[in-house]
């Protein structure tokens, strides 16, 4: 097994790319391993590590299907649905509270 090459914060060479920017490309991975990692050095932890892709080998980023953009929606509504009173909340239900603000909350509300 041969070991990774490793380059310095922003001193990859062209070519390699992050998983970040291979996506700002429109491209994905497409089945390929890590090429390379590059690592920022920290003062108090281990290095911090970013892995890289051959640009190359990527392959473009598969299009949304009218099937995956229902399943989305959906689930996109599912959580601006209030488990208490089943009411569409207009934003997304805050995992801490579970509920709605006004069921989470409801002498807040009667007093405004």
């Amino acid at each position: 097994m041969a070991a990774l090459p490793v380059y310095r914060w922003r001193l990859a060479p062209d070519g390699y790319a992050t998983y970040r920017q291979l996506r700002a490309r429109g491209l994905r991975p497409g089945g390929q391993g890590v090429a390379a990692q590059m690592e920022r050095p920290r003062r108090q932890r281990g290095p911090l590590v970013a892995y890289l892709y051959l640009i190359d080998q990527a392959k473009p980023v598969r299009p949304m299907t009218p099937a995956k953009w229902a399943a989305l929606a959906k689930a996109n509504t599912a959580r601006r649905t209030c488990p208490e009173c089943r009411r569409d909340a207009g934003y997304v239900i805050p995992t801490s509270l579970g509920m709605c603000v006004t069921c989470a909350f409801p002498e807040e509300q009667r007093a405004a």
